[in-house]
């Protein structure tokens, strides 16, 4: 007889679920046969996943966690929550900690039995950036609140339908020569489907996870200027890649308008890779899947003439 999954027909809430990861945490927790509550300021975001669920097995509803009141009633009911608010633009600091403090204290008042709050590599409560400030005091807040929550820090995510990989991949096909920013900064970009995995195998076992707090990254470094040839050669396309001096990069990020912006820039500048203190995927029994098992069939669409492209494109 099969063991039943431990998250088997339990309520979990996924704070500022309807992005990119919460799509995914919301598969993995479907898959196990997980209910599943999707809380976001635009929860049609991810409509996209009702047919991946069973009857009553997938719940919207709206919320904005910066207001204590609308968190307290998203997590009503739940036997776990996962908080994924976070925002590189705007007030940072009310939306990632001030949203991380209400989901936490909502969670303890609620009786769940579990919280993962999702922070980043690079959390850092002396860091030039907001961002990293945001996130180390967010995880500080939680702590306090919810001290059997697990902090999950992933490196940068990629996936099929990411804005990284994907956003690279356009301008490489777009353009001959292109700048690499950062070119030597060492990052270690991570499966979503693994992260989001991560998070699963966490809320599955909260006795033997809780408190804890992982760094996942992805199955190798490399640097932004490695990235950008892998995408090119699984495009089968000759491009020029000019590296940025710190300067024009610093300057280009503080423009209006950029992909890039001052704190991402800063942290994409001291890498973006685990700091090998912390347990990571391997403790939660995931082997991270490397880039290269996904590349060239993602950058197929990306190529001249498609899939019938077997020669070097222009």
């Amino acid at each position: 007889m099969a063991r039943r999954d431990p998250l088997d027909g339990k309520l979990v809430t996924i704070v500022g679920g309807s992005g990119f990861l919460g799509d995914h945490v919301a598969q993995a927790l479907l898959r196990r046969g997980a209910r599943v509550r999707i809380a976001s300021r635009e929860p049609h975001k991810a409509f996209r996943l009702k047919p991946l669920a069973q009857l009553g097995q997938l719940q919207f509803t709206r919320c904005d966690a910066t207001q204590a009141d609308s968190a307290a009633a998203a997590v009503a009911g739940s036997d776990a929550v996962v908080n994924l608010v976070g925002t590189f633009t705007g007030d940072m600091t009310r939306t990632i900690t001030g949203s991380a403090g209400n989901v936490a204290r909502a969670a303890q008042s609620a009786g769940c039995a579990a919280m993962v709050h999702v922070s980043a590599i690079g959390a850092d409560a002396d860091s030039p950036a907001t961002y990293a400030r945001a996130k180390s005091e967010s995880e500080r807040v939680v702590l306090g609140a919810f001290p059997t929550a697990t902090i999950v820090r992933p490196g940068i995510l990629f996936g099929e339908d990411d804005n990284f990989i994907q956003m690279f991949a356009g301008l490489i096909a777009a353009l001959p020569i292109l700048p690499v920013f950062g070119p030597e900064a060492q990052i270690q970009p991570l499966l979503v489907d693994d992260a989001a995995e991560a998070i699963a195998a966490v809320l599955a076992d909260p006795a033997r996870h809780g408190g804890k707090t992982f760094e996942i990254a992805g199955h190798e470094p490399m640097t932004m200027m490695a990235l950008h040839r892998s995408i090119a050669a699984a495009q089968n396309r000759k491009r020029t890649f000019l590296p940025m001096p710190d300067a024009a990069s610093a300057l280009f990020a503080a423009l209006p308008g950029t992909p890039m912006n001052s704190d991402q820039w800063t942290l994409l500048k001291h890498g973006n890779r685990p700091s090998g203190t912390l347990p990571g995927l391997e403790a939660l029994g995931i082997a991270p899947r490397p880039m290269g098992l996904f590349l060239d069939r993602w950058m197929t669409r990306y190529r001249r003439r498609g899939r019938f492209n077997a020669k070097l494109a222009s």
